[in-house]
């Protein structure tokens, strides 16, 4: 199949530029993937549409600020987006102008009024076209509260605000890593929380922190020449244990987001037909004829055209099902992308 099957006609006034006054007013496209039915709710209804006993399974990575600006050794201004620490403290990144960003090139991040200084120059030129970049000392989470900024994507077309610093991290956000949100989980408040366990479910976190591999656009023409990023995840064995405990009694596992998807169905063991626990690294891209193993319901926002997670989606609700609830969120003027509204995928 080619990427070009996965576009469709988005009205630019439907891209959210910002959430909802107050989060999880949302609504939410309900979608039967097996009979393509569609409802229209809103999201504080969510826990009437899942089983007693179903567990759901929320991705607790934390967004970083992690957008940067430098100034180089030639007088430019430079933006960094900081994707992940290596072994020897240095950093992986995405670069503005980056075929002159080249090794031996140093960079100074500072922010005078905050009196806060770091040196930086680049080490090697990666063939994803990524960088690698050392510091004059190892950098902290500090670093990237006195000069980050928010890294909202670049269909929001304006700056980041210090709203975004709550608005664009979920609720039961833990673990710092992610370079951009988990945005499925952004519609849920710990109101909406409760009211699903209150239906009998369990809630369940494993974390995947968001990287290329999510957010970067597919450029083949042939899905099956497109390779993503790796992405780190960690699924602790209590995790692990109940989600296993519930598919095997043939309980409902439901995934918040695509992250949570990729994340369980990376972690799948064939051997055992169990889920793993621990670390791990994925670069999965589900894509048709893909067979689902662990995930049965999801949760998700509407994605951009041509984008891997409209690959995946399609692929686990059927392409006319997510066609036709597309055309139809089109129709009735829901909110698109990041900051958007929801759709449950039952």
């Amino acid at each position: 199949m080619t990427i070009k099957e996965y576009s469709f006609d988005l009205p630019e006034h439907l891209i959210a530029q910002t959430p909802v006054d107050r989060r999880g007013n949302d609504r939410l496209l309900v979608l039967n993937k097996q009979t393509g039915t569609i409802l229209d709710e809103q999201m504080i209804h969510f826990a009437s549409y899942l089983e007693e006993g179903s567990v759901l399974v929320i991705n607790n990575s934390k967004v970083r600020k992690a957008r940067v600006f430098a100034v180089s050794d030639t007088g430019s201004r430079v933006e960094f987006l900081f994707l992940e620490e290596n072994l020897d403290h240095s950093w992986n990144v995405m670069v503005t102008k980056t075929k002159k960003q080249h090794v031996g090139k140093h960079y100074t991040f500072s922010n005078a009024e905050k009196s806060y200084s770091r040196t930086g120059w680049i080490t090697k030129e990666n063939p994803d076209g990524t960088r690698t970049i050392c510091f004059d000392q190892v950098l902290d989470e500090t670093f990237f509260m006195q000069l980050g900024h928010v890294p909202l994507p670049p269909y929001i077309k304006r700056e980041d605000s210090f709203a975004d610093e709550s608005r664009y991290q979920t609720v039961y956000a833990r673990k710092e890593g992610s370079v951009a949100a988990p945005t499925a989980g952004l519609h849920f408040t710990e109101e909406i929380l409760a009211s699903i366990r209150s239906k009998g479910c369990t809630i369940v976190p494993v974390t995947l922190h968001v990287g290329p591999g999510t957010f970067l656009p597919v450029r083949t023409e042939h899905l099956e020449d497109h390779h993503m990023h790796y992405e780190s995840y960690e699924i602790e064995k209590e995790s692990a244990r109940i989600i296993n405990a519930a598919k095997a009694e043939g309980r409902k596992i439901v995934a918040t987001g695509t992250t949570s998807v990729r994340t369980l169905e990376s972690a799948f063991n064939e051997e055992t037909g169990l889920l793993a626990s621990g670390p791990g690294r994925t670069n999965l891209f589900i894509r048709p004829p893909y067979t689902f193993k662990m995930v049965d319901q999801l949760l998700t926002n509407f994605h951009t055209p041509e984008s891997t997670l409209l690959v995946l989606v399609s692929t686990f609700a059927g392409k006319e099902h997510i066609d036709q609830a597309y055309r139809h969120a089109v129709s009735q003027s829901y909110r698109f992308f990041s900051y958007g509204d929801a759709m449950f995928i039952c």
